[in-house]
């Protein structure tokens, strides 16, 4: 994919939600709720501060995140459906279990 963001925006990639409920009733796509996880497809150069200088995206390429229902503006790139929000947009990053208990 020949896409790059600017300043601090990240390319999203949503992470579909299990169509079924933990019953195992199947959920209709009208009645679904589009997911509030993604993956990070590609990251800006990040924002600059008062001073001018280049602050990095502490997101990067490959994260799992939480986003806002309402968040980001919605693109079709290369047949496929993403997302281009800002990093503040970001509720938080998804560790995986191991991280987890190495930062404990």
């Amino acid at each position: 994919m020949k896409f790059r963001p600017l300043h601090d925006r990240l390319l999203v990639r949503r992470i579909e939600a299990e169509e079924r409920t933990a019953g195992g009733v199947i959920i209709p796509d009208t009645a679904k709720e589009k997911p509030q996880e993604g993956e990070v497809l590609a990251v800006g150069p990040g924002a600059r501060n008062e001073k001018g200088e280049l602050v990095p995206l502490e997101v990067k390429v490959g994260d799992r995140i939480l986003f806002g229902k309402w968040s980001g503006t919605e693109i079709r790139l290369e047949g496929e459906d993403l997302l281009i929000m800002k990093e503040s947009d970001v509720l938080g990053i998804l560790a995986a279990e191991a991280e987890i208990k190495k930062a404990a």
